[in-house]
């Protein structure tokens, strides 16, 4: 496995964002669900339970072992089956000792289908300077990591051959796109916020 980072960086909406780009030979609503169901996000990352419709989720990374507190998520945009948004209510470190800075974490979803691939985009939005820096160091591999075991998960492999300690190498090649001054861009989005209807699953149609 090589060292160099399969995230990148972009400036969207004047924020910067480490952007992951992955594609599935799987329908949008298969990929959708894996990312949003609580039982099959638990075969690759976490699960979440509360209702959607309500604002609100807990969220619990399952995938890293079971002393790993929950975490409150605020659903800012879902539109199932294209794209999803949420925020952390709480700000959170984001070292493995729990010591550092304290962000906030917000993650966005896109999902497009073309000729039989599901085309997804996840980014996290990452502060600027060198917190931001320590930041992708820290997030950059684990998103690489779980990003391969959502792959296996689709594709019907055993995640528990996808190891994390060869993740680690990537860690200062991500710090590194975030030392520097970021490449202008044009990717402005519209944001159409919406909550799913009362009772409805974030993994479903509002």
């Amino acid at each position: 496995m090589g060292t160099a980072p399969l995230g990148r960086r972009e400036t969207r909406d004047d924020t910067e964002q480490l952007v992951f780009t992955r594609s599935f030979a799987a329908t949008i609503a298969d990929v959708w669900t894996a990312c949003t169901d609580p039982g099959r996000m638990q075969g690759w990352i976490g699960t979440w339970t509360g209702a959607p419709a309500s604002g609100e989720i807990v969220l619990r990374m399952t995938a890293e072992g079971d002393d790993v507190p929950e975490e409150v998520y605020l659903v800012e945009v879902c539109e199932p089956p294209r794209r999803l948004r949420v925020r952390s209510r709480d700000s959170a470190p984001f070292s493995a000792d729990g010591s550092g800075p304290r962000v906030a974490w917000q993650h966005t979803l896109e999902l497009s289908e073309a000729d039989g691939a599901t085309l997804l985009q996840f980014t996290q939005a990452v502060p600027d300077g060198p917190v931001g820096a320590a930041m992708a160091a820290s997030v950059g591999p684990g998103w690489d990591y779980y990003l391969d075991r959502l792959d296996a998960v689709i594709g019907g492999t055993d995640t528990d051959l996808i190891l994390w300690e060869p993740y680690l190498g990537r860690s200062e090649g991500y710090r590194a796109l975030f030392s520097k001054d970021p490449a202008p861009t044009s990717d402005h989005r519209q944001d159409h916020r919406r909550v799913p209807e009362d009772g409805a699953d974030v993994g479903q149609e509002a």
